[in-house]
């Protein structure tokens, strides 16, 4: 078997695996979307390291763009098989996609009109010596979308389901957002018999809306994230005492507004259903509270069709209070001018918007707005890459570009990495655990690379053989 690592290698997006078997049958781990501002994305999301027509099956682990978010652009450049993956990720995938596709398209305007003026511009002043500049085209649009998810197959989890001759699949409960599932091979082809194991993105125990991680089967070779291999997040009591007081900080003592950059699927379910329980428990401030994100809205409308996900506290829950992701204060919006409106307000108040790293969608003009005053917090509440914005404000920087100005970081940054759906280190060892005695080499993706030199130190503590560190497009033979 031989593995390239087309994607999240020493980097925390665009998750790719390419697997061939002996006999030359080819399978796609993923295929997300490069995000962020670490090197060219254009380049990235625009190449492969493979012909995406000699791929035979795809399988897809979760419904994050950073793991299906180039689908669309791998059906369009010639891939024809079937794309595997859970119900409830099938669902979200395609809102997910959708959404990607109309801001694919509004950038690739945005590029093009301003290439375009400064064409004008140049042809005023008759400069003929100056280079050539180029438009840009959407990686994908809206129909590509549609004709790719005619090729997805679902199913349930815990049911082995055969993909191709001597190879079948089964979907274990990752624990990290709705449909999210760890991956099994098994192969017995051609005289090779051997289980392949791809962690996806492993979630969290104890954790609200869904259930917990499910260990995973005992795998001969393991692919598998490590986001937070460095680190340790904070406990839930803390962690719900901390947001009320930042909550009681901002809006109640300051009069400001709480702004939260949050992904539209997982992160914002979860900081609704947290508002939810407050509001109940007569706990959260007579504020209203926004969720700016149509595709948030559209999401939330999914995560109520698949109960089947909910863990029993959720269900438990729901005897007392049926919608737990709606109460009287919570506005979803997704009309642009309600959203415009919240810009202008001087009202104290929380909004939730997208995206998480804000480096894309409507919560780049909240915190545009926003940032400047002191009496406002934004509240980061997952992972960003460094180069996004999000990241720059992790960073302590006291000015953030945004829309072409520079801007003085005058509000508050608080950072709550607790809220992430990603295992943290401990969490992650003890999911892992039980595949010591059985793995004889274990891929880390998925994360930084300082990150996962120290996980990896810590792996090889544990008991694990070999724990190796790929590089982008690297390809690995195992015998």
């Amino acid at each position: 078997m031989k593995i390239k690592f087309c994607g999240a290698a020493q980097t925390v997006t665009g998750s790719c695996h390419l697997v061939t078997l002996t006999d030359g049958l080819t399978i796609l781990l993923d295929c997300g979307m490069f995000q962020g501002g670490a090197g060219d994305l254009e380049e990235l999301n625009g190449s492969w390291g493979f012909n995406p027509s000699d791929v035979d099956v795809m399988v897809l682990s979760h419904a994050h763009i950073d793991h299906c978010g180039r689908i669309p652009k791998l059906v369009k450049d010639g891939f024809q098989g079937k794309i595997f993956c859970t119900h409830a990720t099938r669902d979200l995938a395609g809102i997910m996609m959708m959404d990607t596709a109309h801001i694919l398209e509004k950038d690739a305007e945005y590029f093009n009109e301003k290439v375009r003026k400064k064409i004008a511009n140049r042809n005023k002043q008759d400069n003929h010596d100056s280079p050539q500049l180029k438009t840009r085209k959407a990686l994908y649009n809206a129909k590509d979308v549609a004709v790719s998810l005619e090729q997805f197959v679902s199913c349930s989890y815990d049911k082995w389901m055969t993909i191709a001759e001597g190879v079948r699949i089964q979907f274990r409960d990752a624990g990290h957002i709705l449909g999210s599932a760890n991956v099994f091979l098994d192969v017995k082809r051609k005289g090779d018999e051997y289980r392949l194991g791809f962690s996806g993105d492993i979630g969290r125990p104890n954790r609200p809306i869904l259930r917990d991680p499910k260990q995973m089967l005992p795998t001969d070779i393991l692919i598998s994230e490590s986001t937070y291999g460095d680190r340790l997040h904070l406990e839930k009591p803390a962690e719900v005492d901390r947001f009320l007081e930042i909550v009681k900080s901002t809006c109640t003592n300051q009069r400001g507004k709480l702004i939260i950059p949050a992904f539209s699927v997982g992160r914002t379910q979860e900081l609704v259903f947290l508002l939810d329980q407050l509001v109940n428990q007569k706990k959260l401030p007579n504020i209203p509270v926004f969720v700016d994100s149509p595709l948030s809205v559209n999401a939330t409308e999914i995560f109520k069709l698949h109960p089947e996900c909910f863990d029993y506290e959720l269900h438990q829950y729901m005897l007392k209070d049926p919608d737990p992701f709606g109460f009287k204060r919570l506005n979803y919006i997704t009309d642009v001018n309600q959203s415009k409106k919240l810009n202008t307000s001087k009202e104290p108040c929380i909004i939730i918007s997208s995206a998480g790293m804000i480096n894309a969608g409507r919560i780049k003009h909240h915190v545009y707005n926003a940032i400047e005053n002191p009496r406002n917090t934004i509240l980061i509440v997952g992972y960003n890459s460094p180069e996004t914005p999000g990241g720059i404000l992790r960073s302590g920087a006291t000015t953030l570009k945004l829309f072409g100005d520079v801007l003085m970081v005058n509000a508050k940054i608080e950072i709550m990495d607790s809220f992430s759906a990603h295992g943290d280190q401990k969490e992650m060892m003890d999911f892992l655990s039980n595949q010591t005695e059985s793995v004889s080499e274990l891929f880390l993706v998925h994360g930084e690379l300082p990150t996962q030199e120290v996980f990896r130190t810590e792996l090889l503590k544990s008991g694990f053989k070999k724990v190796s560190i790929p590089s982008m497009k690297q390809s690995v033979e195992i015998h």
